[in-house]
């Protein structure tokens, strides 16, 4: 690995751990309501899927060692395999679709406009990826229809918004989705990723 990927990846996991300390407890469920999932759509999306996966996987390994990178400054495998497990691990295929979603509309056809919505489509079923993860998780401590109403329908306005937030700020720090004319941009990340 290059030292442009390596800080990349160190700047990703940066953002990610950032994205964890951004938070606010929601009212009937223990799993709290943080910037994870904006951070996880931004890295993966800015830096492409394999710098991006790159950097979720060293923060999941960092939390997993018992660094306090997690919400809340939760660390250490019980957080992986506890109530928030299912989400945490769910943002690797996140962050890798993100990545791919984001190298594929840049070359899309059509208006910024078309690309931007597509954008947000696709980054909300990452999001979607993650309340899928979180809610499998949940199920099996909860039941399904209990991890439903704990862990997933709390956080579907928070994930609409985060998912927009998501769309303006990569369309705003990638040239080609703001352009009439798609044309392939670098990503912050090595070309092949």
């Amino acid at each position: 690995m290059s030292v442009r990927a390596t800080l990349i990846v160190l700047l990703g996991v940066a953002v990610l751990i950032a994205g964890a300390r951004v938070g606010f407890p929601l009212p009937g469920t223990d799993v709290p309501q943080t910037g994870q999932t904006l951070a996880v759509l931004l890295v993966g999306a800015l830096a492409g899927p394999v710098p991006g996966t790159a950097a979720v996987g060293l923060y999941l390994l960092a939390g997993a060692a018992g660094l306090p990178v997690f919400a809340d400054g939760a660390s250490g495998l019980a957080a992986l395999t506890g109530a928030t497990g299912g989400f945490l691990v769910s943002f690797l295929p996140a962050a890798a679709a993100a990545g791919h979603v984001t190298r594929r509309l840049v070359d899309a056809p059509g208006s910024r406009w078309r690309r931007g919505a597509l954008l947000w489509l696709a980054l909300a079923a990452c999001h979607g990826l993650v309340l899928a993860g979180g809610w499998l998780r949940l199920s099996l401590l909860l039941g399904p229809a209990d991890a439903y109403a704990a862990g997933v329908a709390p956080f579907l306005y928070g994930a609409a918004a985060k998912t927009l937030a998501a769309t303006l700020a990569i369309a705003a720090l990638t040239p080609a989705l703001r352009s009439d004319r798609p044309h392939r941009v670098a990503s912050l990340g090595n070309s092949s990723g």
